[in-house]
Parts: C-alpha cells; structure tokens; sequence
C-alpha cells in the first residue's frame, strides 16, 4: 500500500518517527491538517504512519529489537492520535467554512435585489440555474440546532439531489430553497423536524414557484407571510401552502371593506352574555370541522346541546346560521376577517 502514497506523506511519516527526540506534537498536527488538506482519508494517513513503522522496524539491529519495538509502538501510538487529531481538526474547520459561506450565498440568493453578476459563479458551485423556477420553504422553529439543520439539509440532498435542495438555518428559520416542480420536499422536511424537535414546536410554510432570482425572495415572502397569518388565524397545521391562503392577502387589501363586513354580520354578537368570543370560537371550530357538531363539541370541551345552543343564539342575534347554505359562506369570511383583524379586541382600541 505504501506505493499508493504520496512521496511527501512517506518521507513526512518516516521523519516522524525517526527523529530521536521523539516527535513534537505540533508537527504531527500539522502533518493531519496538510493531509486532510490534500483530501487524502484518514485511513490512509494511518496506513502511511504504519508502513513508515514497519520500514523503522525492518532496519532495527536484531539485538535491541525488543526494547526497540516498545519505544517505537510507544511513539507510533502518540503520533497517529496527535495526527488525527490535527487532521479531524482541519475537517472540522473546512466543514465549518463550507456551511457559512453556503449560509452567505443563501443569504445573497434571498436578497430583495440580488446581484445576479455576483452569484453567477458561485450558483454554478451548488448547482443553483439563476434563470430556473424556485420555490422556497420557511419552517419557522427556535428549537433547532445547528447540527440537527445540517443533518436535515444533507438528508434532502441525499433524498433528492445536491443540486435539488439547499436547506440552511437562517434568523431563527430553517429556510430550504427547492427546483421548480420538485414534489415532496416540504413532506420529507416535515418527517425530519418531526424527528428532531417535538410537536407543535414547528410549522413549514411553502412559497409558491417562480423564476428567476426576483422569485426567491417573492417566495420567501410568500412562505413567511403564510407562517404570520398562521399566527392570527390560529392555523395549526404543520405544513401550509401560500397558494392555499391567497384569499386571506386579498381581504386585508380592503381592509375597509373586510372591517364593514365583521362589524355588520358579527357585531351584534358583542351583546351577547359573556360577550362575542365564545361564540365566535364556536363557529371557527365549527368550520374546522366542516360543520360536525360533535367533533366541534368535544374539540371545545362543551356537550354538543352546548353547541347547538350557542349556533342558535347566534343566528338570533345576527340573522346568520351556518347550518344554511346561503349564509355559511357569508358567515366564516366574517370569522375568518374577525381573526384578521383581531376583532372584538381591536374594535376596544
């Protein structure tokens, strides 16, 4: 095996463990960082170190072959941990490079106006077509570590191609950028959190695709924007689709009109004993059930006459019922704008 390795690896082994003072240890180091360097394995640095022992040992005057071959496995055993150790080091510091320059690259990919001359030569590095379709994930969790994001991130390389995903932790976000029509990443991403952090800890939200560099941030905001609207709405769902949720943007457009239709449909509801929100918590259950009474009423905690009982009152005071076709829709667009808006609270202020 010894023909297989570098001259320089040979003749640095042998000087190694000849000299005879014994080996300093930062020279040992620094034989591990230089062949970690040269991309050389860690088997095969031993094996030099090994082969370097055995040509020492093949010259040792018979007589003091014992004593000899104490010292020399004495010697060898503390240069081969002092150069793996310089070796695992390097590996350590090169793997530490890699992911913040990644990180950097993401970081300009996302940009609001990013450079396409700048990345140009650095997208060709992680198989990234500036001029492709995108899409974006933002899984929002405060939990995850750095090393479990790695893990996450090599796992969808492996699952779906290097030049597929580019997942990074970001702000408090794991942030994956995804090939246009590449199915089955934000399930697969789902699966590994589920892996690493608990439930309820985390929620992933899928931007839309679009080209272009302009696209990746268009779907990141869109990612983000669906995660914020999660929050005010109290979906729990631990993966979202913007394309699910453009009603929601188009109603806080009109935020005049969204605000007259809350006050008109559900504002008598404030007169109500115990006042509106628990019969608008009522009916938001209600509509995440697809109207089942009984799933509704167990999801409350109440009997399901409980429930029957407040859709009654509710119809009372606004001349609404969800059990009727015509008004259901009329009725969740007003829930649903009362979240938007956080109505009742915000009508106090």
């Amino acid at each position: 095996m010894s023909d297989t390795h570098p001259v320089w690896l040979t003749d640095a082994c042998a000087e190694l463990l000849h000299t005879s003072s014994g080996p300093h240890p930062t020279e040992a180091s620094a034989l591990g960082v230089r062949a970690a360097t040269a991309s050389l394995t860690s088997a095969a640095t031993v094996d030099a170190l090994l082969q370097a022992a055995a040509d020492h040992w093949a010259a040792t005057d018979p007589a003091g072959a014992h004593e000899h071959g104490l010292a020399l496995l004495a010697t060898l055993r503390q240069v081969t941990a002092e150069v793996l150790d310089g070796y695992q080091r390097s590996a350590r510091d090169e793997a530490t490079h890699r992911e913040t320059e990644r990180a950097a690259f993401l970081d300009d990919l996302l940009a609001a106006h990013p450079d396409p001359g700048h990345l140009a030569a650095r997208a060709q590095r992680y198989g990234i077509r500036l001029s492709g379709r995108h899409n974006v994930i933002a899984a929002r969790t405060t939990e995850l570590s750095p090393a479990a994001a790695y893990a996450v991130d090599d796992a969808l390389s492996q699952r779906f191609g290097a030049a597929n995903t580019l997942t990074t932790l970001r702000d408090g976000e794991l942030i994956c950028v995804v090939a246009g029509g590449l199915r089955g990443v934000p399930a697969e991403l789902a699966r590994h959190l589920h892996t690493h952090l608990p439930a309820g800890s985390w929620q992933i939200a899928v931007g839309r695709t679009h080209p272009g560099l302009g696209g990746l941030a268009t779907s990141l905001d869109e990612a983000r924007n669906t995660l914020h609207l999660a929050d005010r709405l109290g979906f729990t769902s631990p993966v979202l689709h913007a394309a699910d949720l453009l009603v929601f943007p188009v109603l806080l457009r009109d935020r005049d009109a969204i605000t007259d239709l809350v006050t008109t449909v559900l504002g008598p509801l404030t007169e109500a004993r115990g006042g509106a929100q628990p019969y608008l918590d009522t009916l938001a259950v209600l509509f995440d059930n697809e109207g089942n009474h009984t799933a509704t009423a167990r999801q409350l905690h109440v009997s399901v006459r409980a429930v029957t009982y407040r859709l009654d009152r509710i119809h009372a005071l606004t001349g609404y019922h969800p059990g009727e076709p015509t008004q259901r829709f009329t009725l969740h667009t007003a829930v649903l704008g009362a979240r938007l808006l956080g109505w009742p609270d915000s009508a106090d202020r």
